[in-house]
């Protein structure tokens, strides 16, 4: 359910029942983009399927969110020189690494890949930060810088809400832990009051008793 759930928050799924509210306004219904404009910002489980246009060039993958609003385009013209200089930007920022921002992004190494889509969601300042999966794939480098700045948005006083499969990840980044199983929130934890052992249970449909974990 982690996908599916992730999907309707964002507006990629109909939503058949139930209500999504984001800063207290619903949004069941609303396009992509019109919650994309309420200061959402999103990194998909899949990079390469939903997050990047392989065959684009990277400066163009940076400015997917922004490229329609100036000064990045005036009138519906894209301005190349600004959309190259705001990726060149970014790129400096998050420690994206490729020969330039020219080359298509297939090119890149799966790390710079994400970190240049956490680039482009993160810059845009958003009040909700989803980021699914976030170091699926990487190495140990990539994976704790992509930490530091979700701990970061967080400090900031952001909300994140991160999906993965990795325990560990979830325990050192979260403050809080929602487990789902078969489509419900099974249960919502403390990382400092809960371990491996007892998410496992929840993942598997049971339940915990309190204070079991020591």
């Amino acid at each position: 359910g982690q996908s599916e759930l992730i999907q309707a928050i964002t507006g990629l799924r109909k939503v058949k029942s139930g209500s999504i509210k984001i800063k207290g306004r619903e949004v069941v219904g609303f396009s992509p983009r019109k919650i994309t404009e309420m200061q959402v910002s999103h990194v998909p489980e899949d990079r390469h399927r939903d997050g990047l246009v392989l065959e684009m060039m990277l400066s163009e993958n940076i400015a997917l969110q922004t490229y329609y609003k100036e000064p990045l385009s005036n009138k519906g013209v894209l301005n190349y020189n600004q959309i190259n200089s705001y990726a060149r930007k970014l790129m400096e920022e998050f420690d994206v690494r490729a020969a330039s921002e020219l080359v298509p992004a297939r090119a890149l190494s799966g790390g710079n890949q994400q970190k240049a889509i956490i680039a482009r969601e993160v810059d845009r300042d958003p009040d909700l930060l989803i980021v699914s999966q976030p170091t699926r794939g990487l190495d140990v480098g990539a994976i704790e810088y992509i930490h530091k700045r979700l701990i970061s948005e967080r400090d900031k006083g952001k909300a994140v809400l991160v999906v993965s499969f990795e325990l560990d990840e979830i325990l050192n980044l979260s403050d809080r832990i929602a487990v789902i199983h078969d489509g419900k929130i099974q249960g919502i934890v403390k990382p400092s009051e809960t371990n491996k052992q007892e998410l496992g249970i929840l993942m598997a449909g049971g339940e915990i008793k309190e204070g079991s974990n020591g």
